[in-house]
């Protein structure tokens, strides 16, 4: 096996991983789905390496090859993402407030791409009717949403029936 060969290999392997990171980034959360743009890249990479390998497209030693740059550049981009916010922000996507004290907010919806009728279906899915009662309903970097009742729109807990005893007394 020539040494030149593998280190070809290493570089198209780091050039991809890194235009893939880029695509997958440009076209956003909910594109992805619930995985990480990461979990994506390398789910791909390897899924495409393996097959080449198993049908003999490529030897096993190319392929090992292949898989461990991918496997290496996601351990530095994730160890990396950890120790620097700057890099996070360049890898990752951050939370998106949707909806603020009821009011959808219209400027990050169109950042996400997300139509009324998705940010509705969400926040069904959620148990929510009335958008007035969501104190905040972000968009994840997972692309789902999480929502945030205000207080009195909360069910009743146990523990709030023992405080509102409790005041009686």
């Amino acid at each position: 096996m020539d040494p030149s060969d593998l280190f070809l290999i290493v570089v198209r392997a780091s050039v991809l991983y890194f235009f893939i990171l880029l695509v997958v980034r440009i076209m956003g959360k909910r594109e992805i789905g619930t995985i990480s743009a990461f979990d994506l890249i390398v789910s791909l990479m390897i899924g495409e390496v393996v097959d080449e390998v198993i049908y003999g497209d490529v030897s096993i030693v190319k392929g090992f090859f292949a898989i461990g740059t991918v496997a290496v550049w996601h351990l530095v981009n994730s160890w990396a993402s950890y120790r620097s916010k700057t890099i996070q922000k360049l890898t990752e996507s951050s939370p998106d407030p949707v909806v603020k004290h009821g009011e959808i907010q219209r400027i990050a919806m169109a950042r996400e791409r997300m139509s009324e009728d998705d940010l509705w279906s969400q926040l069904r899915m959620q148990g929510v009717d009335d958008i007035k009662e969501v104190k905040q309903a972000t968009i994840e970097p997972s692309g789902e949403i999480s929502v945030l009742l205000d207080d009195w729109a909360k069910p009743v807990q146990k523990g709030d029936l023992e405080r509102v005893e409790g005041k009686k007394e």
